[in-house]
C-alpha cells in the first residue's frame, strides 16, 4: 500500500452473484477467499486467486443480511452471519462437499435467536475456532460460545434464558457528555483487537464509541433484567461533537488499527475521525466536560502564560522547539507560502487547506513555533473561509494552539471570534473581538466588527425576551390538545439542537416541560440498508406525552414487562461524574455519510497508512492516514458504496454497496491519478465538486438526521406504552 499504489488502483473485476445489495465483506486470514451477505439473504464465498464464486448459500434469514465472517481457526469452514431478523446463523462449508454449485441450501450448524433487535455487526477473536460476538440494536453485545450449545429459544418465549449478553447498554446511550447514560444504546458496529484480543470496541446511537476490557466485565447475564452499563476503559469522540446533544448523531462503524494503537469512527452526517488508544502513553488527547466551553472562552493571558491552569491535558501539542535546521523546513516553507497565495488570491481553499496540514501534520516536529503559528492563523482563516461541515470547530482549535504560542497574535483573536460568530456564540466572540481590538487599535475594522457582534447579541436578547413573554400562553393547561406528529418531531428537534453546528439550546428555558416519547410496533420489509428515505412505514403509532421527573414512569424492557435498570435507585442519589473521553487527532472529508446506517471506514494496508470510506454519492475515498490529505477517489457504485476492505497482504480493495455486486480494486491503471472510475468509465467529475456536493448533502442532514432518530425511535421500541390515537406513518 506505497502511495504510488494507491494513486493506480483501478477497477479490475466485478463479482456477480447477488441478487440484492451486498451489505458485509470480509476476507478469511489467508486473503484466499472473501465471503460476503446481501439482502437476498444469501452468503457467497469467493476465490481470491480465481475471482469465482465457490458457495452460495441460502441461509434461511427471513431479512437482509448485514455481517458475516470466517470463523478462525476452522480451516475456513465454519461461517456466521447475522441479519435484520435478529437472528445469528453458523454454517460449515463442508457440507457442500460433493454438491453442485445450484444446490444452495444448508442446515445452519447454530442457530441463536436470542436478539430482540437487527444484528449489525459481528466480531471474531483472532485464534479462536469457539466463540463469536454479535451486536444488535437491542442495545445488548452478546458471546455465542459453539461449544454450550448450539441454539437457543426465540426471543420472548417463555423458557427463554440464554445466559450470553456481554454488554447490556440498554440503559447506555449518552445525549451529550454531561448526561449521564439513559436510552437504549441501539449497537451498530463492535471490533476486537487483533494484537490485544481482550479490547473490545462498541459504537452505536449515540456520539461516544466505547472501549471495553473484556477480562474486566461482570459474568454473562440474560435479557430478563435490565443492568447498569457496566465501566469502560476509554470513551472516544470528537470534543465538537461530545456537547451536541443531538439524539440523532451516531456511529456507523469502529474499528481498529491493524496494530491496535488506534481507533477509527465513522458517523452518520459526520466525518470519519482517528483516536489514540494507549492513553497511558501520553500521546491521546484527553477532555472532560466543559472543556468544550473553555477552549471557546478568552482567557487572558500575561507573558505567554494563561491566568488560569490549562484544560487537563487537552491538545497537548508537545512542540518541539528547535532551530530551523531540520530538513523539510524548506519544503514546509514552500507550502506554507502556497496556503498563503490561497487565502489572499481568493483561490478554493481546499488546496491551501491540503498544504497546511501537510506542514503542521507531516512536519510537525521538524518546524519552529512561529512557523507553526503562522501556518495555523493561515488554516484557520481557510477553513473559515471553506465552511464545510464543522470547519468553524476545526478553526477554533488552530486559533487556541495560536495563542498558546503567541498569546498576543491579533490573528488567532480575530479567526477565533470569527469562527465563534458562525457557531452563533455571539458573546464569546465579542471577548475575542474586543481583545483583537485592543491588540491593533487603529484596525478600523475591529471596531466595525465589534459593534456587528453588539448588535447581534442585542437582538438575540430581543427575540427570547418575546418568546419569554409569549410562553405565558403556551403553558397554560393543554386539556384535551391532540399532538400533531410535525409537534411531536419538531419540538424534541427544537429541545435537542439549536442549529447545524450552533449552541444546544437552554431546556431549562423552554416553556414546554414535558419529553415527548413514542412507541411503535411495527415490521418494515424491503431494504433495510438503503436509505430510509426509500422505504414507507405502515403500522400503527402509539403515543404518549410523559413529564419529565415523573415518578410513575416506568421503563419497557424489549419484552414489552415493565423494570428498571439494576442498582437504579442506589444510582439516583448519587451524582453522575462525567467520564474523560479521548479526543480525536485526524478526520478525514470528502464522503458523504447519511443514506445508510452500515456504512464503513477502514484502514488500508498492513500498517494501516490509509483511510477508506464509502460515500453516498457512489465514490469511495482513500486519504492518507497522518495528514489527512485525500489521495484516491474511485467511483464504486450506481448509489452508494457501504463496504471497503482490504486484502491482508495483497494492495487489492473489495468494495460494495447498493449494487448487486463485488468490485475489486488493483493498481492496475498506468498511470496515477486522483480519480478513476469503474466498469460505467472514468469519472471525469472535477474532485472539488463532488467534494462540495457531498459537503451540502452533509448540511442538509438536519430534517434526514430527525427523520432517522424518530425511525430509531420506532424500531427500538424505546419509549412506554399507552396511546392517543393510531395513525399510519410514511417516511417523506
Amino acid at each position: 500500500m506505497h502511495s504510488s499504489l494507491v494513486r493506480r488502483l483501478s477497477q479490475e473485476r466485478e463479482l456477480e452473484g447477488h441478487q440484492g445489495c451486498v451489505n458485509a465483506i470480509s476476507w478469511n486470514s489467508k486473503g484466499s477467499l472473501l465471503i460476503s451477505g446481501s439482502d437476498d439473504t444469501h452468503i457467497n464465498v469467493w476465490s481470491y486467486s480465481s475471482r469465482k464464486l465457490l458457495h452460495s448459500i441460502e441461509t434461511g434469514h427471513s431479512a437482509n443480511i448485514f455481517c458475516t465472517k470466517f470463523v478462525p481457526e476452522t480451516s475456513d469452514e465454519l461461517v456466521v452471519s447475522g441479519a435484520g431478523d435478529a437472528e445469528v446463523r453458523l454454517f460449515n462449508l463442508s457440507r457442500f462437499s460433493g454438491r453442485g454449485l445450484d444446490d444452495n441450501a444448508i442446515t445452519p450448524s447454530a442457530l441463536y435467536q436470542c436478539h430482540t433487535g437487527r444484528v449489525k455487526k459481528l466480531a471474531v477473536e483472532v485464534g479462536n475456532p469457539h466463540v463469536v460476538w454479535s451486536a444488535s440494536e437491542d442495545g445488548t453485545l452478546r458471546q455465542h460460545d459453539f461449544r454450550q450449545g448450539s441454539s437457543c429459544p426465540p426471543a420472548g418465549s417463555s423458557h427463554q434464558e440464554c445466559r450470553n449478553i456481554l454488554l447490556d447498554l440498554r440503559c447506555g446511550a449518552k445525549r451529550s457528555l454531561a448526561d449521564p447514560p439513559k436510552q437504549t444504546l441501539s449497537l451498530k458496529s463492535c471490533d476486537i483487537s487483533s494484537t490485544r484480543p481482550h479490547l473490545l470496541l462498541v459504537g452505536g446511537s449515540d456520539a461516544f464509541a466505547r472501549l471495553y476490557d473484556r477480562r474486566m466485565l461482570p459474568p454473562l447475564t440474560s435479557c430478563q433484567k435490565r443492568m447498569s452499563p457496566p465501566p469502560c476503559v476509554n470513551y472516544f469522540c470528537p470534543l465538537h461533537l461530545s456537547e451536541h446533544g443531538r439524539s440523532s448523531l451516531h456511529l456507523t462503524h469502529v474499528t481498529f488499527s491493524p496494530n491496535g494503537e488506534e481507533v477509527l469512527l465513522s458517523y452518520s452526517g459526520e466525518h470519519v475521525y482517528l483516536m489514540d488508544v494507549n492513553h497511558a502513553g501520553g500521546r491521546a488527547m484527553r477532555y472532560t466536560v466543559g472543556d468544550a466551553s473553555k477552549i471557546m472562552s478568552f482567557t487572558p493571558t500575561l507573558n505567554g502564560l494563561e491566568l488560569q491552569p490549562p484544560i487537563h491535558d487537552f491538545l497537548q501539542t508537545n512542540i518541539r522547539v528547535r532551530g530551523e535546521v531540520a530538513t523539510g523546513l524548506g519544503k514546509c516553507r514552500m507550502l506554507v507560502e502556497i496556503a498563503r497565495n490561497s487565502l489572499e488570491e481568493g483561490k478554493h481553499p481546499y488546496y491551501g487547506i491540503e498544504a497546511c496540514n501537510e506542514v503542521l501534520e507531516g512536519h510537525l516536529s521538524g518546524i519552529g513555533p512561529m512557523l507553526r503559528h503562522e501556518c495555523l492563523c493561515i488554516r484557520a482563516a481557510l477553513l473559515l473561509k471553506r465552511k464545510w461541515k464543522n470547519d468553524a470547530q476545526m478553526a477554533i482549535r488552530d486559533c487556541y494552539n495560536a495563542r498558546r504560542i503567541d498569546s498576543s497574535s491579533f490573528r488567532a483573536h480575530l479567526y477565533m471570534s470569527e469562527a465563534l460568530e458562525q457557531l452563533c456564540k455571539y458573546k464569546e466572540a465579542l471577548d475575542f473581538a474586543i481583545a483583537a481590538q485592543c491588540l491593533d487599535p487603529s484596525n478600523s475594522v475591529m471596531a466595525e466588527k465589534v459593534e456587528n457582534i453588539k448588535k447581534h447579541i442585542a437582538a438575540a436578547e430581543t427575540e427570547k425576551n418575546n418568546k419569554a413573554n409569549d410562553g405565558g400562553s403556551r403553558s397554560e393547561p393543554r386539556t384535551g390538545r391532540v399532538l400533531s406528529l410535525s409537534d411531536i418531531i419538531y419540538r424534541s428537534e427544537a429541545n435537542s439542537d439549536a442549529s447545524q453546528d450552533g449552541p444546544r439550546s437552554e431546556r431549562e428555558d423552554s416553556d414546554y416541560d414535558e419529553e415527548v416519547e413514542v412507541d411503535f410496533h411495527t415490521s418494515v420489509p424491503g431494504d433495510e440498508g438503503r436509505d430510509v428515505e426509500a422505504n414507507f412505514l405502515h403500522g400503527s403509532l402509539n403515543v404518549r406525552i410523559h413529564r419529565r421527573g415523573d415518578s410513575a414512569r416506568e421503563t419497557v424492557d424489549a419484552n414489552g414487562s415493565s423494570g428498571s435498570p439494576s442498582s437504579s435507585s442506589q444510582n439516583d442519589r448519587i451524582p453522575y461524574q462525567p467520564e474523560t473521553v479521548i479526543d480525536m487527532k485526524q478526520r478525514y472529508v470528502g464522503h458523504c455519510n447519511v443514506g445508510t446506517d452500515i456504512k464503513q471506514a477502514s484502514f488500508l494496508g498492513q500498517r494501516g497508512d490509509y483511510i477508506a470510506s464509502g460515500s453516498d454519492d457512489g465514490r469511495w475515498f482513500i486519504w492518507e492516514k497522518q495528514t489527512g490529505r485525500l489521495i484516491k477517489m474511485l467511483l464504486g457504485d450506481e448509489a452508494v458504496v457501504n463496504c471497503v476492505q482490504c486484502h491482508p497482504f495483497d494492495c487489492v480493495v473489495a468494495t460494495s454497496g447498493i449494487d448487486n455486486t463485488i468490485k475489486i480494486w488493483t493498481p492496475s491503471a498506468s498511470v496515477p491519478t486522483i480519480v478513476s472510475g469503474g466498469a460505467a468509465g472514468p469519472d471525469t467529475a472535477d474532485v472539488l465538486e463532488a467534494m462540495e456536493s457531498n459537503q451540502k448533502k452533509l448540511s442538509r442532514n438536519r430534517e434526514h438526521s430527525l427523520s432517522y432518530e424518530l425511525l430509531e425511535r420506532f424500531h427500538m421500541h424505546e419509549f412506554s406504552e399507552g396511546s392517543l390515537r393510531p395513525f399510519e406513518c410514511a417516511q417523506s
